[in-house]
């Protein structure tokens, strides 16, 4: 798998309400994980299409939300301008992953093989209540929700950008 098929950066959280009268803002986690958001010295914030570069200048655990304090946002009335920004960091930057885990960007654009053949893609991965579920667009153009779960995807190939599908019933 050649670097080009990989996400560059990763959104892990969303900019909520000021906290304090320091600036500081809540962050709420999209991974569920807080660790690797402590650690952060900076932080790319996209917000309005726009991304700009912030230093972190403090943060401490407040789960399962994370409070943050960047530079030149030293009130509240101006920690507030942040809110509804996206964080985005670098792949290096995001919550590590376990053996059999993968990051939901890095699914989108995977071949499903099923029997053999290549019958559609990932298009998206869309947190469902039970469990996450991937969109495939098969080849005739129809869109087909399957929970994300190994019974169903036993082979997630990335470095083929393939996954196989058993169990077809499921696309009826």
């Amino acid at each position: 798998m050649t670097d080009t098929n990989l996400t560059k950066q990763f959104v892990v959280g969303i900019v909520g309400a000021p906290f304090g009268l320091k600036g500081m803002v809540k962050v709420k986690p999209l991974s569920g994980e807080i660790d690797h958001l402590l650690k952060l010295q900076s932080v790319t914030v996209r917000q309005d299409g726009k991304e700009r570069l912030l230093t972190v200048e403090e943060s401490t655990a407040a789960a399962p939300l994370v409070m943050m304090r960047f530079a030149g946002y030293d009130s509240p009335e101006a920690a507030k301008a942040l809110g509804g920004a996206e964080l985005l960091v670098s792949r290096e930057g995001a919550a590590a992953l376990q053996p059999d885990e993968f990051y939901i960007e890095d699914l989108k654009g995977l071949q499903v093989l099923a029997g053999g053949e290549i019958v559609g893609i990932i298009t998206a991965v869309i947190e469902g209540g039970g469990g996450d579920l991937a969109e495939i667009r098969l080849n005739d153009g129809q869109l087909k929700l399957v929970p994300f779960r190994h019974e169903f995807f036993p082979l997630v190939d990335m470095h083929n950008r393939q996954v196989r599908l058993d169990n077809l019933w499921i696309l009826e």
